[in-house]
């Protein structure tokens, strides 16, 4: 089937439409037409009508929150997924499609944050799955989270865990619906103006920066989530 004209919906949930990453450029450099509404600001399209994928991505605030954005978005998710719209959410975006698909109660504040450069332990899932088959027994993503989501529910298929979280990766069993909680998006010419941005939050958060700049690591085993993912939506 061609790709020609597959229209992938980008809602941005950050305080900036564009995020660091420029993850809807390079959606648009991959093949894809991309529609791009900010969502933190309120804008969202009119109907689902013609998208061929949704991507869904961070933001400061927690799925959990009484936000209209948010609320908004629990709609258009569950919309999506009554159609079979394939879609993607990274940290934020893999909150809030659980939260919309598997309960409001699937995402909590951790009591403290997670934040590292970290070989996250891939499930035997992971191997026959449209996104993950790539990856081997481990793969290596940079993670930074407050919030989490429960890896327990029967709707949830796990992915890959970390040492401190066992659901990092996952996807909705019957819903074509993937959550990434680390980082992916985050390219080695980008590391430098993210890390230096986020400085002080990271810190704060436990983080140490200096290493992290420091290391200056890609990570490009974890990227083709993003590309087995703009390929789903392409045919």
């Amino acid at each position: 089937m061609s790709s020609k004209g597959k229209r992938l919906l980008y809602l941005g949930n950050g305080r900036k439409l564009q995020s660091v990453a420029k993850l809807d450029d390079r959606f648009e450099g991959w093949g894809l037409a991309v529609d791009r509404h900010w969502a933190y600001g309120g804008q969202f399209p009119d109907s689902l009508d013609g998208y061929d994928g949704i991507f869904l991505s961070g933001s400061p605030h927690g799925a959990y929150e009484d936000i209209p954005f948010i609320h908004r978005e629990h709609d258009l998710i569950r919309d999506a997924a009554a159609r079979d719209i394939p879609m993607l959410g990274i940290c934020f975006g893999s909150q809030i499609l659980a939260s919309a698909l598997c309960g409001r109660d699937q995402v909590f504040r951790r009591p403290y944050c997670e934040i590292a450069y970290k070989d996250l332990e891939v499930t035997p899932h992971a191997a026959t799955d449209t996104l993950t088959r790539d990856w081997g027994a481990s793969v290596r993503m940079f993670v930074w989270h407050n919030d989490e989501v429960r890896h327990d529910h029967p709707d949830m298929v796990i992915l890959a865990a970390s040492d401190e979280c066992p659901n990092q990766v996952w996807r909705h069993r019957t819903a074509r619906a993937w959550g990434v909680q680390g980082h992916p998006e985050i390219t080695a010419a980008q590391v430098p103006l993210w890390f230096t941005e986020n400085r002080a939050r990271m810190e704060q958060d436990g983080g140490d920066v200096d290493a992290f700049l420091a290391a200056e690591e890609d990570t490009p085993e974890s990227k083709s989530v993003l590309t087995r993912f703009v390929e789903l939506v392409k045919g």
